[in-house]
């Protein structure tokens, strides 16, 4: 866009001075009260070409009207940015004017000079004139302003909310998992959970077996041995009750240690069975756990009870509830995540286990901080600066700290009160009008630069 425009007010500077070169030159005794007066007036201030009253783009290298017959409007030399190389007549002129402060580099790197110099490509230096160096302020004409459609917003606290995506699986509540086990020797006689995936009530009877230690334990008991004996070989009480009434059974009906589905089976009627041997594993389903991978990047905004909306596949209109209760201590080195613990109820069984899951956490503080757009930062990757608008046409770039990012927004913690006007738009053609000049010489600094 700049390089656009530096050509056509070229062009159009070129054309005009050819046609005021022909309109003077020409001898005609009829203009010569024109002449002389139109001739002081272009030493003083040079008319580049006219512009449309209306502020349309429509321009003229000669003085026209336009179809409402309004005069279109001269545009001066000082009215407009050149954006040719200064050239010595013209440097002259205007010293002698207004006093040069210094020269800046055409390039718009950080370095000045007192005295004309050229760059290593061997490009002039730019003049600063007194009354253009306004400290580390950019100063831009009002009606650039107003074509490059510059926005600017007022800074205002806000909630920063980051939220943090993730993909997992529902897996089973490791605290509500039970193993059945006896702890002698027996033989099964009689199954009565012979199904994987059955529910059951904490009490109900699983199956019926024989075991002589049992039935040894039982004698003692009658002939006035200790109780504890059954305790020990995990007989309930209920039975305990029963042979102190006078019972010998010969067989004992174990009953399920808890509330849940059989998710494993292990064992069929008639089997032998050994002491310590798993025979059935209960887990309770009324609350599960969701397991999602978390990215590397994204772990440090996770922490133990931030809240997480989690959606199954099955159910994508009905969202679970859950806060994080766990996050494992290793990353998964093939994919660089991190396992996150969720806790959610699942009090109708809906969740089933190994469902997909996506993962949503609420991440951030609700408590509202500085925060500008994402837009108005300028990062160089070792900076973040904003453009301050003082008005007028002033903008002062600001170098700022920036902490936590989300929904478009960025926390400041350092650089900008609240009310500040910033630029949130067309920031680049700013700099571009700037040059990168003196303004932005912390920008262009290294971060331990002063």
């Amino acid at each position: 866009m700049r390089d656009f425009s530096g050509v056509m007010l070229l062009a159009v500077g070129m054309v005009a001075g050819v046609g005021g070169g022909y309109w003077y030159a020409r001898p005609s005794a009829g203009t010569s009260s024109f002449a002389a007066p139109s001739t002081a007036s272009a030493v003083e201030r040079k008319i580049l070409y006219y512009r449309d009253p209306s502020g349309a783009p429509n321009f003229s290298a000669t003085p026209k009207q336009d179809e409402h017959g309004r005069d279109y409007l001269p545009v001066y030399e000082d009215e407009e940015v050149s954006f040719e190389p200064p050239t010595k007549q013209n440097t002259q002129t205007r010293s002698s004017q207004r006093r040069i402060l210094y020269y800046r580099n055409p390039m718009g790197l950080p370095d000045t000079s007192p005295v004309p110099k050229k760059d290593p490509m061997g490009m002039d230096y730019i003049p600063v004139y007194e009354g253009e160096d306004e400290g580390s302020t950019v100063k831009v004409s009002v009606e650039k302003i107003q074509r490059s459609g510059v926005r600017t917003e007022a800074v205002e606290p806000r909630a920063i909310i980051q939220p943090v995506r993730a993909v997992g699986n529902v897996t089973h509540d490791e605290t509500r998992l039970t193993v059945v086990t006896m702890r002698s020797d027996a033989y099964i006689e009689e199954l009565f959970v012979n199904k994987t995936g059955q529910h059951v009530n904490a009490g109900d009877p699983l199956f019926r077996a024989y075991s002589p230690e049992i039935v040894l334990a039982q004698v003692d008991l009658r002939n006035g041995g200790p109780e504890q004996r059954l305790r020990n070989l995990g007989v309930s009480e209920s039975h305990i009750r029963e042979v102190r009434g006078g019972k010998m059974p010969f067989s004992i009906v174990w009953p399920a240690p808890a509330t849940g589905d059989v998710i494993e089976k292990r064992l069929i009627n008639g089997q032998r069975v050994k002491a310590g041997d798993e025979l059935f594993r209960i887990a309770d389903h009324t609350r599960v756990w969701i397991i999602a991978d978390v990215s590397e990047t994204d772990l440090p905004a996770i922490k133990i009870g931030t809240r997480a909306t989690v959606t199954v596949r099955a159910y994508m209109t009905e969202p679970v509830e859950g806060e994080v209760t766990f996050i494992y201590p290793e990353l998964k080195a093939e994919t660089r995540t991190a396992r996150v613990r969720i806790e959610v109820p699942n009090p109708d069984g809906r969740l089933k286990i190994d469902m997909y899951a996506d993962v949503v956490f609420q991440t951030g503080e609700a408590s509202p901080v500085i925060a500008v757009p994402a837009s108005a930062v300028i990062d160089s990757g070792q900076r973040q600066v904003v453009l301050v608008a003082k008005g007028e046409g002033r903008f002062e770039p600001r170098s700022i700290k920036v902490g936590r990012r989300g929904d478009g927004y960025v926390e400041v913690l350092e650089g900008l009160s609240k009310g500040e006007e910033i630029v949130t738009s067309a920031t680049f053609l700013i700099d571009a009008e700037s040059n990168l000049k003196a303004a932005l010489q912390a920008f262009a600094q290294p971060a331990g630069a002063k």
